[in-house]
This record gives C-alpha cells, structure tokens and sequence, in this order.
C-alpha cells in the first residue's frame, strides 16, 4: 500500500534511574558513558524518534548532578530540535519535577509527559524540525521533518490510582483490584487508539507492568506486580509498537496482540542482574508494513560478577592477584570456618577495589553457646559483638560498636529520667 515509503526510526530506552547507587557506590561516570553510547547511536543509526519509558531518575528528589546530565542528554538526542524526544514519568519520577522544564524543552522538540492524561498541547520546535500537530489528553501526533509519514503516539506515564486521580475497586480481594486495574488500563488503550490512522505510525509508550514479565531485585518496586498488574491483551492490537518501561530485564512481552518491548535498565542495579546482557532497541515503522525490531546490546557500564570462594579466603586472595574481574563490581561470599578478619577484608579491598559486598559463609555450624547463666554474667557489649559475630562471621568494626553504645547509654537515660519523673 504504502510501497516506496521510507520507514520512521525509533530508539526505544527506559529506566536510566539516573543517581542509583550501588551498595553506597556511585555509578553516575557509568551512566555519563550510556548517555554517550545513547546518544551516539541516535545520531549514527539516524533515529527519527527516541521515546523514553520512564524512571529517568531513581527518587523523586534526584541530585542536581543526576538533573544535570538528564538534561544534557535529551538536548543532545535532540540535535537541535531536529530529532523528537518523548519522556514519560515513571513510578519513580515526580512527575511536576520532571516536567517544570517544558518551556525549555519544547522549543527543542522534547516532549516531557508527568501523568497518564498530559497533553503537550499543539506547538513547533525553534529549528521546526518537530512538530506536535494534533493532541489530547494521553496522545499526540508528531510530526518530524524529513519523515514522509506522522507518528501517533499514546502516551501513559505511571498509571498508580493517585495519578488516574481515581479509586479503581473498593473490593479488599487483590484479584479483583488486579482486574478493575487491568480493565482501566484497557479502556484507556481502547479509547486512545481512536487516534490512531491507516496512514500514521501508531505507537504507544507506557510504564506500566505487564503479566508475565520477569522481574529482577533492582526494581525496588513502589507496586511493581501485585494489584498494579496489566494483562497484555489491554494492549491496542493496532499499534506498530508499544515501548515499556518498569522491568529491567529487555524483554517481549508475550501473549500482546501488537509488538511490545520493554528496553529494560541500561545498567545492572542489583547483583541479581549478575551475568545478564543490556540492550535497547531500534525500530522501523511505516504504514501498512509489519514493524522491523532490532535488539541493539549495550557495553556502558561495569559487570556486575558474583565470586564464590568455596576454598576460603586465599582462593579469593588468589583471584584478586590474579586480576579477575578486575573491571567489575563483586559481590564476594567466601566459604570459610572462622571469622573475617577486618586486615582481610582491606587487603582484598586494595588488591581489588571493585570487591562491594564480603559475605562469610561459615560452613562449621557448631557454634559455642552459652549458658543463661553465662550470659547473666557478661557485659552487654560484650554479648553484642559475639552475636554480631554468630550472625555476620565477621570481627565488629569500632565504628559500628560506637553506634551502638551510643544508642544503648540514650536509652538508659530515657529510662533514668522516666523512672524520676514516676518516684517524683
């Protein structure tokens, strides 16, 4: 029908969560190189339109070094205007925060999009290489120059019933809240993808998790499943492409009537990402046509790598000399009989600094224990630093023990002053 047509090219990425830490560890110069990888890729595969689904940073509150670099990025992904750049909120984004910059961002061809019902409102970036020419609450229709075709594209930020601004089921019973939800998110799909045309590309972004999709620990959901689950056959069947933020593994989402990806991190934010490869994905649409989607792998970033030193601290020792994942972050669990010397764990800190987490695993359960008798005749923090050792197989630092003193003689003196008050 539409032969001849040159398709529109979309770059689809999500959950940046830009500040995230990693066991206390900074990763912002990790996520400065996915920026650059980002943003060099947009230009090289010439991509028409980047749609970012959502958890651009990691707490409503983001640094003013994680803002930063947020907003060099979708002015470099804009290219001046040339290059449309649709950002919705995620769970984890305050959605006024994320959009006080629209002003700014529009008169460069960036849309940014807080609540499921947004409406950008009709307007024209600077250069006029982008365009939203028709809109409504939860859609738009873009057009960016050079494409022969316009794009219309539903939009949901994070659906929660406070940003539906909505109560969805009285009913205590989860099942039936997991269903009226679902059902929610359908109509909106239903009636939103009215928009859509013969001769458009029709695409949805959305953050939302669907049924089916397969978690990982770094979520740290605020309702990641549970009741706030979606049934892929909400999703519009007329849709060219729908891109997903929420799960942080790339994944399809199965059993949908329309192609539907999630991008998922571009880093890995939890060690139970240990291993797993991280990808965006490049789309070509035109009317008329079946969607084109490449899986693109991502190399930004340090591996997260899970070392178990089954033959006690010297095989761990050993790999460290050896330069084993030397440019990764570890977590580290050692098989060992005694305690974890605080020398040992700065020695496998300095000969590897890349070493986060030092768990003993003792493998000589036998442990000695004492009397009630015994006990009546320790001192508290004495007791406290052999159970901390029973429990962690390592030596308590000084600084954790000043902590607890400290808390302990507060509440002897809570306890003092409350039995004068009661004898006065």
């Amino acid at each position: 029908m539409f032969e001849g047509v040159v398709e529109l090219r979309i770059l689809h990425t999500s959950d940046w969560h830009l500040g995230k830490m990693l066991e206390n560890v900074n990763r912002l110069d990790e996520q400065r190189q996915f920026i650059d990888q980002l943003c060099d890729m947009a230009e090289s595969e010439k991509i028409d339109v980047v749609l970012v689904a959502g958890d651009i940073f990691d707490t409503y509150n983001p640094s003013s070094a994680a803002e930063e670099l947020f907003y060099e990025a979708i002015d470099r992904l804009s290219n001046r205007g040339s290059r449309a750049v649709v950002v919705i909120a995620g769970n984890h984004d305050n959605p006024e925060r994320l959009c006080a910059a629209s002003p700014l961002a529009n008169k460069n061809g960036i849309i940014l999009l807080g609540y499921p019902a947004s409406d950008p409102g009709v307007w024209k970036s600077e250069s006029g290489g982008v365009a939203v020419v028709q809109s409504g609450p939860g859609w738009l229709e873009l057009n960016v120059r050079g494409c022969e075709h316009n794009a219309v594209i539903i939009t949901l930020p994070y659906p929660s019933e406070a940003r539906l601004d909505q109560v969805l089921s009285n009913d205590p019973d989860e099942k039936k809240i997991q269903m009226a939800y679902s059902d929610k998110v359908k109509d909106i799909f239903t009636r939103l993808s009215q928009n859509f045309r013969d001769d458009t590309v029709n695409l949805v972004v959305g953050h939302i998790f669907m049924m089916g999709g397969k978690e990982s620990e770094s979520e740290r959901a605020i309702q990641v499943g549970g009741a706030m689950t979606v049934s892929p056959e909400a999703l519009p069947p007329n849709a060219h492409y729908t891109a997903l933020g929420h799960l942080h593994r790339p994944q399809q989402v199965k059993n949908s009537p329309c192609p539907a990806y999630y991008s998922g991190s571009p880093l890995a934010y939890s060690f139970s990402e240990a291993g797993y490869s991280k990808a965006l994905y490049i789309v070509d649409a035109k009317p008329g046509c079946e969607t084109k989607i490449e899986e693109v792998y991502l190399s930004c970033g340090k591996p997260l790598k899970r070392w178990e030193a089954k033959n006690g601290i010297e095989q761990a020792i050993r790999w460290c000399e050896e330069g084993k994942d030397c440019n990764a972050w570890i977590d580290l669990e050692i098989y060992t009989d005694r305690p974890i010397m605080t020398e040992e764990q700065k020695r496998l800190r300095e000969l590897n600094p890349g070493i986060i987490n030092i768990r003993p695993r003792i493998i000589d359960e036998a442990e000695e224990v004492l009397s009630l008798k015994d006990r009546e005749t320790r001192r508290i923090d004495e007791l406290f630093m052999d159970y901390y050792k029973y429990k962690t197989g390592m030596e308590i630092s000084e600084e954790l023990m000043s902590v607890f003193l400290e808390v302990l003689n507060e509440g002897n003196e809570e306890e003092a002053d409350f039995s004068a008050e009661t004898s006065a």
